[in-house]
């Protein structure tokens, strides 16, 4: 993955994005005027590559940011690489056009430069977009995940859309996708949880060999907000090992974290709400980790996965049963 001066890699479409996204998802603790606060910081900083989806509940609020610093001159439109998500229950294909359709008037955008589904489990429609409830059972949809890939690629073809794309998908279902009757797009990308204790190698080198970009999300751990995250889980930036090599580089975890995985030929999302963080976490792009400092954190994984929704696991489509 050869990184052009502007920090972008091409796509197997022929479309670029930014090699270091902005994460906007925030715990609901997070009050939705600091969500707009955080995005416009970080573009201020450098980020150009803003990871955004509808479960957030804050497109409103980025999309405003946005249009603020496009307003002010700090960027146009075409700077900016906005990612949106398809939610699970909009996976009836009638449902994905409108629901992009939705994202875009809230973001106050006439096009997304990337749409994933956010993921394969597919969901009844209804208010309820997910139980916060770890014991309230969801209620499953049968939709054919290759008739909802079909209905985005309407939607790229259609200019509402620059590129189509994957989220939480194993290799199963991508090569479902891939081996598609009369697939006209592959997807450019997997989103997928990613980090010094859950590497990813077997999916990266999968993703690799189908030109497929994997994207990291939760690159530095996870907020600990159940019932997705068990509270007692290990923090990936306190692991000593990962804290001497920051010390060697004068950096700190962090930085080290998303490093990695630039260097891997990994797309990283930074996600904080945090001003110094925010500042930090763009600083990445001038400092270099050794052969033997990517071997020390590549012997960190653990296959330790955070986010491990409770109440998706008994749907057929649960991507984390498969080994990879």
């Amino acid at each position: 993955m050869a990184l052009s001066s502007s920090h972008r890699v091409t796509m197997n479409d022929g479309n670029t994005i930014p090699v270091l996204g902005f994460g906007t998802y925030a715990p609901r603790s997070v009050p939705k005027s600091e969500h707009g606060v955080a995005t416009k910081l970080a573009i201020e900083v450098g980020f150009r590559h803003i990871d955004g989806a509808f479960l957030y509940q804050n497109e409103k609020e980025v999309g405003q940011a946005i249009q603020a610093k496009i307003a002010d001159g700090t960027v146009t439109r075409e700077d900016i690489f906005y990612t949106g998500k398809l939610w699970s229950t909009c996976h009836r294909p009638e449902l994905v056009r409108p629901a992009l359709e939705e994202s875009l008037k809230n973001l106050q955008l006439d096009y997304l430069d990337l749409y994933i589904i956010h993921s394969p489990t597919s969901l009844k429609p209804g208010k309820d977009l997910i139980p916060m409830d770890e014991n309230q059972k969801v209620i499953g949809d049968s939709v054919d995940l290759r008739d909802t890939w079909e209905a985005m690629e309407k939607c790229k073809d259609a200019g509402l859309v620059k590129s189509i794309g994957v989220s939480n998908f194993n290799r199963r279902q991508l090569e479902m996708i891939l081996n598609k009757t009369g697939l006209k797009y592959k997807p450019v990308c997997n989103q997928v949880e990613c980090h010094p204790y859950l590497n990813q190698s077997k999916l990266l080198e999968f993703c690799k060999s189908k030109d497929i970009i994997l994207v990291a999300y939760s690159a530095l751990g996870s907020h600990r907000e159940p019932p997705w995250v068990d509270p007692q889980s290990p923090i990936v930036l306190e692991d000593p090992v990962l804290g001497a090599i920051a010390k060697k580089h004068n950096r700190s975890p962090a930085q080290v974290a998303l490093r990695y995985q630039i260097q891997r030929g990994v797309v990283v999302l930074a996600k904080s709400f945090t001003e110094k963080r925010i500042k930090e976490n763009f600083q990445v792009f001038d400092f270099q980790l050794t052969p033997e400092d990517m071997k020390v954190i590549d012997g960190l994984n653990k296959n330790l996965r955070y986010l491990t929704p409770k109440n998706l696991q008994e749907h057929p489509n649960y991507p984390f049963n498969d080994e990879y």
